[in-house]
């Protein structure tokens, strides 16, 4: 698994560094979605309102989830060297996509 540590100038940087504002407009975005459902909830509104709008946050996190693995899987996956280095980067993105489809 790749970190993006500071520290370590031989990391890749993170592919979304590019698309860095939109994707904090994004979760800006989702941010005040759920401060929204907060209020709903304290105001007692109906549930079926509330519903409609946790579904809604939850497609932008999905949205949002899969840009960032499309990122990930462009620009910070280096091209492997070696079979097991291929290997790792295919269980890598196998766990990715796995913890998108069971979320």
């Amino acid at each position: 698994m790749h970190t993006h540590a500071a520290a370590d100038p031989s990391a890749p940087s993170p592919g979304y560094i590019n698309d860095k504002a939109a994707l904090r407009v994004r979760l800006r975005r989702i941010e005040g979605q759920v401060r929204g459902v907060q209020r709903q909830v304290d105001e007692d509104a109906y549930c079926v309102e509330i519903l409609t709008q946790v579904s809604a946050i939850t497609r932008a996190l999905q949205s949002v989830a899969l840009l960032l693995l499309e990122d990930h899987l462009e620009h910070c996956m280096s091209p492997p060297a070696t079979p097991q280095e291929r290997q790792q980067h295919v269980t890598e993105a196998t766990n990715a996509i796995a913890r998108l489809v069971r979320s």
